[in-house]
């Protein structure tokens, strides 16, 4: 039987002389692993190659075939174009904003290559990738954040900042909120039961929550489900959180 290995390499056979793998068995080879499963194996020609796609291998003509990095021992293109080749087939908005996501908070290319590839290349399937991308330009770093930023969209609170470091005035580590109001002294976190389920990471959540206390900074937690769930509580909820933030003194930490 073959392999995804065998169909790769029998993939860019098929594309011929300076194929490229792209898309998401190309993120799978850059390491990343929230892509959902592939379907076939998308490969990238050049412009006036005259070969097509047949049976699980798509082919992709091209006027911009990047430069080839290569990756146990297949040419693959780089990680911002390949999340851009998946994302402009896809359909489901939250895949495509965990995947970005991840290449982002894994540092394997910025939120502006992701931009300036979504811009410089094919106008077809531009739609969910470019308003998935919005959020994480602005700062988000997760589908719960990007839920979050685009509830935010209509609390009438000022702008915050997204995933900002904060010390205490003698320069000790506090936490890195999600969100961050800087002027009244407000974080927001959007705590997932799954992430801070183990005793490990409860224990580094109570850890970080007396950090806020010691430093006089208000916090409001939010578990990402309600975010969808109860979208007009949680905006109350954090209405409230502000006023509170605002009518104390502001604490006297600072971001980094």
């Amino acid at each position: 039987m073959a392999t995804e290995e065998h169909r790769i390499r029998a993939a860019l056979l098929h594309g011929r002389e300076g194929a490229l793998l792209t898309g998401i068995h190309a993120m799978l080879r850059h390491g990343l692993r929230s892509a959902p499963e592939p379907t076939d194996v998308h490969v990238l020609v050049p412009a006036d190659r005259r070969v097509g796609s047949m049976a699980f291998v798509h082919v992709e003509r091209t006027t911009r075939l990047p430069p080839a990095r290569v990756l146990r021992e297949v040419p693959t293109v780089p990680t911002h174009r390949a999340v851009i080749d998946a994302a402009r087939r896809m359909r489901n908005h939250d895949a495509v904003v965990a995947m970005m996501a991840e290449a982002i908070q894994r540092r394997r290319c910025t939120p502006e290559a992701l931009a300036r590839e979504l811009a410089d290349g094919k106008r077809a399937g531009r739609s969910l990738p470019a308003r998935a991308l919005a959020p994480l330009l602005g700062g988000a770093r997760s589908v719960a954040e990007v839920d979050a930023w685009r509830l935010l969209g209509r609390s009438k609170l000022p702008e915050c900042r997204w995933n900002i470091k904060l010390f205490t005035a003698d320069g000790r580590y506090i936490a890195t909120p999600d969100a961050w109001w800087d002027e009244v002294g407000l974080a927001w976190e959007i705590d997932s039961r799954s992430h801070h389920a183990g005793p490990g990471e409860h224990a580094g959540t109570l850890a970080r929550n007396t950090r806020y206390l010691r430093a006089g900074v208000v916090v409001l937690q939010t578990l990402p489900a309600r975010l969808r769930s109860e979208p007009q509580k949680v905006l109350a909820e954090l209405r409230a959180a502000y006023g509170i933030a605002r009518g104390r003194p502001r604490p006297d930490v600072h971001t980094g």
